[in-house]
């Protein structure tokens, strides 16, 4: 054996010990656990062979408290980093490892992910990392908290430069959370990840409140009740898979355009089931997903957020092969009304589809903003003016089909014509006015009706009056508010037409180093 056959059995031994991460105990833990480790995680989320690590000799340089021994040098520490390909696209990962010290953060390990975020906004790709973690390493105090800094300082920084993604593939607790909370999208795995600034035992310490790790800050938790996370996932494969899918609509970085996907749907397709979806009575739901599958190609529509705030729906899809930013006010939940949730799960979507050239189609039926205490002592003055400067701000294409209520300050916000909307089309079987029309004849007629002898029958004419004069599109499209009434069935091709002619649309906002968003 030469000198050089000598080292590279020393380089590839090397290799395969760092691939061990903590050893194959705590990998057969890791796996009883039901869960996958680092680099198996990354086999099925990249291209098969298209992951490059980087920094796989990197170890640790703490020396307090044991951690100088010869087996706490252990090589990559406790995070596995590099690039690879999703679909033949260029994207940076970092994984972290919880057999190495429980995946806890060390000055080196936060070296490595920020090395890798300095790489993708360099070079204009993804970054996407899948956090399991028990948190900042205790024996390295403040360096390990100073690494936590640095890397959320490059998030910021990265923000809306190009996407960042993340996965809670096991525990993500402490300061540990405010990475994945600045990044665009959240996904989480049911039963086995978590997230939260402080665990069981401490919440018990301090309130004596007595809760699971589960229902403290679950995958269904956060989907569910904090808003925290995106989409939450069956399976760590799964929730990999979806990772997969997202980036099929996004692009690269803020300066291209999302990948376009060839159909064989016809753009030119019409659909007759859209013709009777609208109840005849409107005070009666119908669902408002299923008027988007209707429209969108081979009727595959990406939700985001679907168990929070059901009341709004947005997600992704595309129309003639080009991908689209959907939101659309959902009359099967709480009629569509806009809350607090609502209007900031909206408003973030719709930045996140702007600050990446993607398309935003807007349906709407909203009967307005929801009423209550709650609500206002809440801040729903707040809530709904981020969605409005959502709105406003965005300078993407934006297309509104009004399908039935546009009412008061809610159609306002849903991206009518004065807030810089490109085109607005509505059904026949829309309805624009400030109110509601029993809600609008009890203030107008509130004397006619008080001095009445039969106020029910006074009211009941009254209200057909209002309907008959407002529950149609014809007044608000006089005026040029709306561009065109068009068929329902005619929406698939009407809508794709309409991206095909904003193609090149150019638009800006006055100069300044930002604006102050009400958050």
């Amino acid at each position: 054996m030469t000198e050089l056959d000598s080292k590279i059995a020393e380089l590839r031994a090397k290799r395969e010990q760092g691939r061990l991460g903590g050893g194959q105990d705590r990998i057969e833990r890791q796996h009883k656990a039901g869960k996958l480790t680092a680099r198996e995680r990354l086999e099925i989320l990249l291209d098969p062979g298209s992951f490059r690590e980087v920094d796989a000799f990197v170890v640790q340089r703490a020396r307090d408290f044991g951690m100088d021994a010869p087996e706490n040098q252990i090589l990559g520490d406790s995070v596995v980093t590099g690039w690879g390909t999703i679909e033949g696209r260029l994207v940076y990962v970092y994984s972290q490892d919880f057999t190495v010290f429980g995946g806890s953060l060390s000055e080196v390990h936060a070296q490595k992910i920020v090395k890798i975020m300095q790489m993708a906004m360099k070079n204009g790709a993804p970054i996407i990392g899948l956090n399991d973690s028990g948190g900042a390493r205790i024996q390295e105090g403040v360096v390990s908290l100073d690494g936590y800094a640095s890397i959320f300082l490059h998030n910021t920084l990265a923000s809306g430069v190009v996407p960042q993604l993340s996965a809670i593939m096991g525990p993500c607790a402490g300061g540990a959370v405010y990475s994945p909370a600045l990044t665009d999208f959240i996904f989480m795995v049911k039963d086995t990840s978590h997230m939260f600034v402080t665990g069981p035992d401490v919440i018990k310490q301090v309130t004596h409140e007595d809760v699971t790790k589960e229902v403290l800050g679950g995958a269904m938790t956060h989907n569910a009740i904090s808003g925290v996370s995106h989409l939450a996932a069956d399976t760590e494969e799964d929730c990999l898979f979806l990772l997969r899918e997202l980036l099929s609509y996004i692009p690269q970085n803020n300066m291209e355009d999302p990948p376009y996907v060839p159909t064989g749907d016809d753009p030119l397709r019409t659909e007759e089931a859209l013709d009777t979806i609208i109840p005849d009575n409107p005070n009666k739901p119908y669902d408002m997903k299923e008027v988007i599958r209707l429209i969108v190609d081979d009727r595959r529509f990406f939700e985001i957020h679907e168990h929070y705030a059901p009341n709004i729906v947005v997600g992704f899809a595309r129309l003639g092969g080009h991908s689209v930013g959907i939101v659309a006010n959902q009359p099967a939940v709480l009629a569509g009304v806009l809350d607090i949730a609502a209007s900031e799960k909206a408003a973030r979507f719709i930045r996140f589809c702007d600050a990446f050239n993607v398309p935003i189609i807007t349906f709407e039926d909203v009967p307005g903003f929801m009423p209550g205490v709650a609500q206002e002592h809440g801040g729903i003055i707040r809530s709904g003016a981020k969605l409005l400067f959502a709105y406003c701000e965005a300078t993407v294409p934006k297309i509104t089909v009004v399908t039935r209520k546009a009412y008061g300050g809610a159609y306002c916000v849903m991206n009518s014509k004065a807030i810089r909307s490109d085109l607005n089309l509505a059904w026949p079987t829309a309805e624009f006015a400030v109110m509601g029309p029993e809600g609008a004849v009890n203030i107008i007629f509130r004397r006619a009706l008080a001095e009445a002898d039969d106020p029910d029958a006074l009211r009941a004419e009254l209200v057909a009056d209002y309907r008959e004069r407002f529950a149609n599109p014809y007044v608000a499209a006089a005026r040029g508010d709306i561009d065109d009434i068009i068929e329902p069935r005619d929406t698939r091709p009407r809508l794709i037409n309409a991206l095909e002619m904003l193609r090149n649309k150019r638009d800006s906002n006055p100069p300044r180093k930002h604006a102050n968003m009400p958050l």
